[in-house]
């Protein structure tokens, strides 16, 4: 017998009924923060930065691809990790589908990551993905744009992630230390080396030649490109979570 409250059809319906109303009033919240972010000012970018792409070296206006609007994910893959983020890859899995949509509505969908153009093409072939992703291996983007950091930062306990200053990313003391130590290992490489990158989106607008910074989030703030936790947030359970549970798409027959 579940342990979970149960009732008849009539009391579902009704405290159904009282949850869409919740639900609306999140939604129609929603619609008023995206407009927001569209009314948010664009800063100009007028720093040259260089990429490597499978078509060649590409500079921030090539990786529009002739389209007006460019998305950028931060893909956390750093040039000493043996392979890219967990996490990431599991928000990056729901990429190919949109990407040719975001197409056809004059928006370019292309990951950004630290390291060299082989170890991501390598990556990218192994996940079976075909969504653009370009190595920003040398330049300053990914630290430009908040999702990178020095290791003098790191050292210091004073990284600045999610416009918040200061913030101390060092592996804590305890069983959560040893649960991030372990994760981090599944990149290959230990926590100091993979923290010092981060997960983000980032946002840019082109218009009369000149590209236009207009919008980035971290953290929490990507949680809806990560597929798996819409439907978990629908799911009789939710995302009813015990540690880092995920895995690559490919490593669960292994775990």
């Amino acid at each position: 017998m579940t342990d979970h409250k149960t009732g008849t059809h009539e009391e579902w319906l009704a405290a159904r009924l009282d949850l869409l109303e919740a639900e609306k009033e999140l939604t129609r919240r929603g619609d008023e923060l995206a407009r927001r972010r569209q009314e948010l000012p664009w800063v100009r970018v007028d720093k040259e930065y260089r990429f490597e792409t499978e078509e060649g070296p590409a500079s921030l206006d090539d990786l529009f691809a002739g389209r007006s609007q460019l998305l950028v994910y931060h893909f956390m893959f750093g040039p000493e990790y043996k392979a890219g983020c967990r996490s990431c890859s599991a928000i990056a899995d729901g990429f190919d589908g949109s990407v040719v949509h975001l197409a056809h509505h004059d928006v370019t969908l292309c990951a950004v990551s630290r390291a060299p153009l082989a170890k991501l093409q390598a990556y990218k072939r192994r996940m079976g993905w075909h969504f653009p992703w370009a190595s920003s291996y040398g330049s300053d983007f990914n630290y430009d744009f908040g999702v990178a950091h020095t290791e003098e930062e790191w050292r210091a306990g004073a990284v600045t992630y999610n416009y918040r200053e200061n913030r101390d990313f060092r592996l804590p003391s305890g069983e959560l230390g040893v649960q991030l130590a372990e994760f981090a290992s599944s990149m290959g490489t230990d926590w100091d080396t993979y923290r010092r990158e981060g997960p983000g989106l980032s946002a840019f607008a082109r218009e009369d030649g000149v590209v236009y910074h207009t919008y980035s989030a971290y953290e929490r703030g990507i949680d809806g490109l990560w597929g798996m936790y819409q439907w978990l947030d629908r799911a009789p359970l939710g995302r009813n979570e015990t540690g880092m549970w995920w895995h690559r798409h490919d490593e669960y027959g292994s775990h």
